[in-house]
């Protein structure tokens, strides 16, 4: 392929999937890597580590139920009360030394603060997970979480939020959350619990 026609494909599919690494754009595109780096550098393309750092510092001032800080993963996608998205890069701080698989509690936390990082209140805390891991998750993977709220706001004081963490294509933890919820955006608004249930 054409170096100006590679190019053109490389920035399109990197706008489709920021997370794509240069490895597996390498093998996409049947170059080397140091040829994608170049590709990139050219393009003016930052490599996924920087892109993911670009989303999540957007997405760092919406968050409204906790700090930042206390977020497991890279937030790099959220819209309150609807859906967001998360990365952990799984770290030699994450895994058992002997296997070099995840610790299960590192996988959840990711889910469970995406969970409460969409809730649009000032105090939001998980009431109850129903949680399922589906293959172990080793060193060196990303964690991609998705999660969803399936409730509305001012539902009854809680919201309903789903997680689906991948790896790849692999769906490798799935979580149902009840998010407690202390209802002070409705109440900030002038509008009560019940009013935002009719």
């Amino acid at each position: 392929m054409p170096k100006p026609a590679r190019q053109e494909r490389l920035a399109a599919t990197i706008q489709n999937n920021p997370f794509v690494t240069d490895e597996e754009l390498a093998a996409e595109f049947g170059v080397s890597i140091q040829t994608i780096r170049l590709d990139r550098m050219e393009l003016g393309i930052p490599e996924v580590r920087e892109r993911i750092k670009q989303m999540a510092a957007v997405s760092q001032s919406v968050v409204r139920s906790l700090p930042m800080d206390e977020v497991i993963g890279d937030v790099i996608d959220l819209q309150l009360d609807k859906s967001g998205i998360s990365i952990l890069e799984v770290g030699e701080e994450h895994v058992f030394s002997r296997t070099g698989i995840a610790r299960g509690h590192h996988i959840f936390a990711q889910a469970n603060s995406l969970a409460v990082a969409l809730i649009n209140d000032e105090v939001a805390l998980t009431a109850s997970a129903d949680i399922r891991y589906l293959r172990p998750v080793r060193l060196g993977e990303r964690c991609v979480a998705k999660g969803y709220v399936k409730s509305a706001p001012g539902d009854k004081g809680k919201a309903k939020v789903e997680v689906f963490t991948y790896v790849g294509d692999d769906l490798v933890f799935q979580g149902h959350f009840v998010i407690y919820r202390s209802g002070k955006t409705a109440e900030a608004r002038g509008v009560s619990n019940d009013a935002n249930r009719h």
